[in-house]
């Protein structure tokens, strides 16, 4: 008697096109600011009670520190749009930058804070600022 042959299914598996991944990926830094800054109104000495004694983090509050916190936080918001729309090569170039300063400046902001929770969304901004790096150095090229 013969048995009937099993069908194996195999999940679609396509390639994810690269200004996708880094898309998503500034994407993903962005929601990690947002939910280290809001988890960082509940400390003790937290953003709510600095606030209130007009300081940001180390420095006092002014217009010229919101401009600046300002701009640091928009940039990864643009880059969400820019990544998908800039031309390859000024895309390419523009997050492998970007993404090494911000992985900079979140692996310092880790490794000076003694909350834990800071030092794992600096770790965890890096590591997504490095694959922001890696995927567009290895952005795949055309034969033409």
């Amino acid at each position: 008697m013969d048995r009937p042959k099993k069908t194996v299914s195999l999940l679609e598996d396509k390639k994810v096109n690269t200004r996708i991944k880094l898309s998503a990926l500034w994407v993903a830094v962005m929601l990690c600011y947002i939910e280290g800054d809001f988890t960082s109104f509940f400390p003790p000495g937290g953003y709510i009670q600095q606030s209130l004694a007009g300081k940001m983090g180390p420095f006092p509050t002014t217009q010229l520190t919101l401009l600046a916190g300002s701009v640091f936080m928009s940039v990864p918001c643009v880059m969400v749009v820019l990544s998908l729309t800039l031309r390859a090569k000024a895309c390419r170039n523009l997050c492998i930058i970007l993404a090494l300063f911000y992985t900079l400046v979140n692996a310092m902001s880790a490794f000076t804070s003694h909350w834990a929770y800071f030092i794992f969304f600096g770790i965890l901004e890096s590591v997504l600022t490095l694959l922001i790096v890696w995927y567009a150095w290895k952005w795949p090229r055309e034969n033409i």
